[in-house]
């Protein structure tokens, strides 16, 4: 009889891809014993209206993936990602497993309110990732009060809770070490020359 694979799904931005990211989704793969974690980088988020380009992206998450074998990259052709069109594709894609979502911890004050919300969580599982500030006992708290539950919810105190890609992105401009700041991006950035401050 055969398992039913449990796929991590890690959407996001990744702009740059840092360590917090990576040490989040190393949690989650032991925590929620998941067999793969997908990133899923979106192309061109609503809210945030300048990002690096989409490829060097998605080529900053394979670089900094290559040491765990249980993560990968998948690219998706939408632009943007809508629980209505993005959820289905993430089903037909992964037919049969059973599909695990991260998010960090300042999703959870909005996420019930998202568009479509009960057919994220009522087919989902989430793994949740504490920030700075914000505690596990009082995130259980809030999802508990939602008007419909995930299958199942795990929350992590994060190992980096105050690492940010805006930080990241500010120690490269400077060209100047930060935590959580990944060799491999560090890297790649410089390659590329992404991220250089004009000033």
């Amino acid at each position: 009889m055969m398992t039913t694979q449990r796929i991590g799904i890690y959407a996001g931005t990744f702009d740059p891809i840092h360590a917090g990211h990576i040490a989040f989704a190393l949690q989650a793969l032991e925590q929620a014993k998941l067999d793969k974690i997908y990133f899923l980088p979106e192309r061109r988020p609503r809210h945030k209206p300048s990002v690096e380009h989409f490829a060097h992206r998605v080529a900053m998450i394979k670089q900094a993936s290559l040491p765990y074998q249980q993560f990968y990259v998948l690219e998706s052709v939408e632009v943007s990602f809508t629980i209505k069109r993005t959820l289905p594709m993430l089903q037909q894609k992964f037919k049969h497993a059973q599909l695990v979502f991260l998010f960090g911890s300042d999703a959870v004050a909005g996420l019930p309110d998202w568009p479509y919300a009960k057919q994220l969580l009522t087919t989902s599982e989430l793994v949740i990732a504490a920030r700075q500030g914000d505690d596990t006992t009082q995130l259980q708290t809030a999802i508990a009060s939602w008007p419909h539950q995930p299958q199942a919810a795990v929350m992590l105190t994060s190992y980096a809770p105050s690492v940010s890609s805006s930080l990241v992105r500010a120690a490269l401009r400077a060209r100047q070490p930060a935590a959580g700041l990944l060799q491999s991006v560090a890297r790649y950035s410089d390659h590329h020359w992404l991220y250089v401050s004009v000033s």
